[in-house]
């Protein structure tokens, strides 16, 4: 299982790189295909879309088939035949087309791991083996940075994407060699969302789960690129650098998070002050956009660490969740974040281009005050949920 794991890490290093690499490669993608920013955030809300149309199938697969066959099937025909479309794409709608099915190709791999630490590991590990495995995986965050602008000044955008979709292909092989299912439980075939759906204490939860991931998987994964080519002049690599420091905040804000439910015996209050303090910085963001390149990287980077707190979010709505429904319930939680970042790349897209027609400044404050008015109102609502370290 130790190895099962380590291909499943890896894979979701693939799946955080897929999530993020298009920032870095705005420029290129424009000048080679005519795909703009707004063609790149529907092209990167097609990606969160279709990753989060599927968490509900994948649930339903993760508690009846097991995570080895439903990881690696996905993951081969979905990220490695994505990859290998959008390596040969020639316009911004094969871009589109490339990116949902690199989502589906993603969407059960973190699920996997977590369905795994819910049914093979005490619950008081689970928010820090969770954190963990998005900590490590996270390490794609940073090649989706530097190292990707660096590969495609070198060796061009096209032949890396075909070197990923032969890597992709390869570690889902590896899935489906080396992961061991667990034990079914005794109601693995009973239940369904509509039973998770009347715990009164998820409901809470869902609302910060929809809101909380979403500044930080879009501002890195997409919007940053633009904003610092376009208000602070940077070339490819630079935006490279400045998405690797928000890549290696949001790393660390992963790991931060993960044994602090345990240290503060609370699970709500480190959420709540966590996001609290990304809501700071977004908020400086919207009051600030141009007030100097160190500082819109330093608030980008406080934005990614303190709005990292997914795997404690999860281990919350997990705690209410009972084994039988877990791959159902932890997909579902996951749908909710995932589906979030999704629409705010649909939203912000036209956002922009109606903001940016009076000021390019004004398109980016907007959607720096979008994601910051989003995030106070599931923080609000996040108020009444109820407390569980179990």
């Amino acid at each position: 299982m130790r190895a099962g794991l380590a291909l499943l890490c890896l894979a979701y290093v693939f799946s955080q790189f897929f999530r993020a690499f298009l920032a870095v490669l705005s420029g290129d993608l424009q000048s080679d295909i005519g795909a703009g920013p707004d063609d790149l955030a529907f092209a990167s809300g097609l990606w969160f879309i279709a990753f989060a149309a599927m968490q509900l199938p994948v649930g339903w697969a993760l508690d009846r088939i097991g995570p080895r066959r439903t990881a690696s099937v996905l993951l081969l025909l979905g990220c490695g035949g994505g990859a290998a479309l959008f390596a040969l794409a020639t316009g911004p709608l094969q871009l589109g087309i490339a990116m949902a099915l690199i989502g589906v190709g993603c969407s059960p791999v973190l699920m996997a791991s977590y369905y795994i630490f819910a049914r093979q590991f005490p619950p008081a590990q689970f928010a820090t083996l969770g954190a963990l495995m998005v900590g490590v995986g996270s390490l794609g965050n940073l090649v989706a940075s530097y190292p990707m602008a660096l590969a495609a000044e070198t060796m061009g955008w096209r032949a890396s994407m075909a070197v990923l979709a032969v890597l992709t292909a390869l570690v889902a092989l590896g899935i489906h060699v080396l992961v061991r299912d667990p034990e079914r439980a005794e109601d693995d075939g009973r239940g369904s969302v509509l039973d998770l759906l009347k715990i009164p204490a998820i409901w809470a939860i869902l609302p910060i789960m929809f809101v909380a991931y979403a500044p930080s998987a879009a501002l890195r994964g997409l919007w940053a690129g633009p904003y610092l080519t376009d208000v602070f002049a940077l070339s490819t690599a630079q935006v490279g650098q400045a998405t690797l420091v928000m890549g290696v905040a949001m790393i660390a804000g992963t790991l931060a998070y993960g044994p602090l439910d345990r240290v503060f015996r609370t699970r709500k209050w480190v959420i709540f002050f966590g996001n609290l303090m990304a809501l700071v910085a977004i908020g400086a963001l919207w009051a600030w956009p141009d007030g100097g390149l160190a500082m819109s990287v330093t608030l980008l980077a406080m934005a990614g660490f303190f709005g990292a707190s997914f795997p404690m979010i999860v281990a919350h709505g997990r705690s209410f969740i009972p084994d039988h429904l877990a791959g159902r319930g932890v997909t579902m939680l996951n749908l909710f974040a995932i589906g979030g970042a999704g629409v705010a790349q649909f939203v912000t897209g036209p956002l922009y281009a109606t903001a940016s027609s009076g000021s390019m400044l004004a398109g980016y404050s907007a959607i720096f005050g979008f994601f910051g008015l989003a995030l106070l109102i599931g923080l609000c609502i996040y108020l009444f949920s109820r407390d569980n370290l179990g």
